[in-house]
């Protein structure tokens, strides 16, 4: 593996960005994007997990505006056009790529995939959080313009995505004809797929681990 930090250029300052990507090969590039405690040693590897199948992944720093190595911090907002345009200068193609995100960054990767659809042809949330929402970059406001896959997984004990916010977003899924799934992992709670969390679940962090890198398979190769 090969392990860099760069900074991405973005109008409001240089992003810090943890790099990963194979020794060999042109691979598909990949965006993971941070939940709430930001980017930490468990994030890195498993960007690293990631990198380790074929992908050349890039786990961006959304607190820089706080400071470099920020943990807590303001509220995050979205950077995917600066990472597409740092993609874009660097290996000099418009490739599709694929945008995945936990907890906060959920509803950001989904809005990604509307947002950029020439772009974006895979996005992923991971137990996202009120993805049903008043805000203006609520999925839910743009199902229909997504030309990608998307993938929703939600935690059956969720009190950031409750079932009736799920059951919403379901049937406005399937009305909008996008191509994806939703799907509810049973018994497990907000954050399963981190392994330092207590509420961590083996079974159904592979599971998430199986569902993602096979929808970057059909999606990116």
């Amino acid at each position: 593996m090969i392990e860099q930090t760069l900074d991405v250029p973005t109008k409001d300052g240089a992003m810090e960005t943890f790099i990963v990507r194979p020794e060999r090969g042109t691979r598909p590039q990949v965006l993971l994007l941070m939940d709430a405690p930001g980017v930490r040693q468990e994030l890195r590897d498993m960007a690293v997990r990631l990198a380790t199948v074929g992908y050349h992944v890039l786990l961006p720093n959304l607190y820089y505006r706080a400071g470099r190595d920020t943990t807590y911090g303001p509220q995050a907002l979205e950077h995917v056009a600066a990472m597409l345009a740092f993609i874009d200068g660097g290996a000099g193609s418009r490739a599709p790529v694929g945008v995945h995100g936990y907890c906060m960054s959920g509803p950001y990767a989904l809005a990604a995939a509307a947002r950029y659809p020439e772009r974006v042809a895979a996005a992923a949330s991971f137990y996202g959080t009120w993805l049903v929402s008043e805000a203006v970059e609520s999925p839910h406001r743009s199902l229909a313009k997504v030309r990608g896959e998307l993938y929703i997984a939600c935690a059956e004990h969720d009190e950031l995505a409750p079932p009736e916010m799920v059951a919403e977003l379901r049937g406005l899924f399937a009305r909008a004809g996008t191509a994806g799934e939703l799907e509810v992992y049973p018994g497990v709670h907000h954050g399963f797929a981190f392994p330092q969390r207590k509420v961590y679940d083996r079974p159904a962090a592979e599971r998430h681990w199986e569902r993602l890198i096979a929808l970057y398979r059909r999606r990116l190769g």
